[in-house]
């Protein structure tokens, strides 16, 4: 299907940046939907007390849909988007989970700022927060979790022979 809708963009979009933008914008839809659902009706926007430590329902809610759209975004990113890196797929995981915490600072840092001082409503400030996020996870991603590389793709290329 994602190769299908590439046919449009063909001449002005890799077949990468496009995949990304498909498998990328799925994720960020279902995590976008799960935040809305998980913030408003099962937490009903009140904060969670563990005993321990109490945590604001909007973080609250992130730190509850992250273990899935973790999940969704490596498996995304790995089968469909960046199908040609040669890294191990455990090499892969370590990397993208170390990307991924990049992103959770991100949200974190941004979402008390934006919810907080900025006093923009918290479903609004994470759709503002996802398109910062994207751009850095991207850009990580490509050059440093799936990384492909032209001594990589030499290696395959003699490996193949």
């Amino acid at each position: 299907m994602i190769e299908w809708s590439y046919q449009p963009f063909k001449k002005i979009i890799p077949p990468e940046t496009y995949r990304y933008a498909a498998t990328g914008g799925f994720n960020v839809v279902l995590d976008i939907f799960l935040y809305f659902c998980f913030y408003n009706f099962i937490l009903q926007k009140q904060i969670v007390d563990l005993g321990f430590v109490a945590i604001s329902p909007y973080i609250a809610a992130f730190l509850i849909v992250f273990p899935i759209t973790f999940t969704t975004g490596f498996l995304f990113a790995k089968y469909i988007t960046f199908t040609n890196s040669l890294l191990r797929g455990r090499v892969q995981l370590i990397r993208y989970a170390i990307s991924v915490g990049g992103s959770i600072v991100l949200n974190y840092v941004l979402l008390k700022l934006f919810v907080e001082y900025l006093l923009i409503w918290p479903t609004i400030a994470k759709m503002i927060i996802t398109i910062i996020v994207v751009i850095y996870s991207y850009a990580v991603q490509r050059y440093f979790t799936f990384k492909t590389g032209k001594i990589m793709l030499l290696r395959k290329k003699s490996n193949q022979s």
